[in-house]
């Protein structure tokens, strides 16, 4: 899933934390970098969700 690359940043993906209780078909994915050493944490942002068509949390899987 997470890619490498050369030096610090890695290749993340984001999925949205509430499509899997609304019962819509399909997921909302997103795919980001992120620094390795200065964010150790996973990631979680706001992103838009077209299949429920409001920006809902979205966090990183592994």
């Amino acid at each position: 899933m997470a890619k490498k690359s050369k030096g610090n940043r890695i290749q993340v993906i984001l999925e949205c934390t509430e499509h899997k209780d609304s019962g819509v078909p399909g997921m909302s994915r997103y795919m980001t970098y992120k620094n390795r050493k200065t964010t150790t944490e996973r990631i979680e942002l706001r992103k838009y969700n077209p299949y429920l068509k409001k920006v809902t949390v979205h966090k990183e899987i592994k």
